[in-house]
Order: C-alpha cells, then sequence, then structure tokens
C-alpha cells in the first residue's frame, strides 16, 4: 500500500514541475479578449450554418446559408 502513496506522490510532483516549466503568457488585453471572443463566436457560428447546409433541402434555404457563410468567411478574414 505504501507503494500506491509513493507512485501518486511522484505523479503529483511531476505535474508540479511540468506546470512550472510552462511558459508565462502576459495577460490579453481588454481589447484582446473582445477580439478573440468576436473571432470564437464567429467561428461557432459558422460551424452551425454548415451543420444546417448539409441538412437543408430547399434551394432558396441553402443558398442563403451559403451567402451567410461566405459573410462569416469574410468578417473572418479580418482576423488574419
Amino acid at each position: 500500500m505504501a507503494r500506491g502513496w509513493e507512485s501518486k506522490s511522484v505523479e503529483q510532483q511531476q505535474e508540479e514541475r511540468a506546470e512550472l516549466q510552462k511558459p508565462v503568457r502576459a495577460p490579453l488585453s481588454l481589447d484582446e479578449q473582445q477580439r478573440n471572443r468576436k473571432r470564437q463566436d464567429l467561428l461557432l457560428s459558422r460551424e452551425r450554418l454548415k451543420q444546417q447546409l448539409q441538412t437543408a433541402v430547399h434551394p432558396r434555404h441553402r443558398q442563403m446559408l451559403e451567402q451567410a457563410i461566405a459573410e462569416l468567411d469574410r468578417q473572418l478574414s479580418s482576423f488574419k
């Protein structure tokens, strides 16, 4: 039973050491946080529209979804 406790302690020590070795990134500014959030929102919307497009049957609905995806792609291109 002592070996089980010992191995968990070693594992915990290794995890703690790995955490300490991770590079520390500077906190993002408020503008950067908002920009990242906006980009993530656009990506999520694009994925949702792509899923809807896969099941859409009516041609006008498909066209509307394709136009919406193209608009999201245009907005996303400004983030690169």
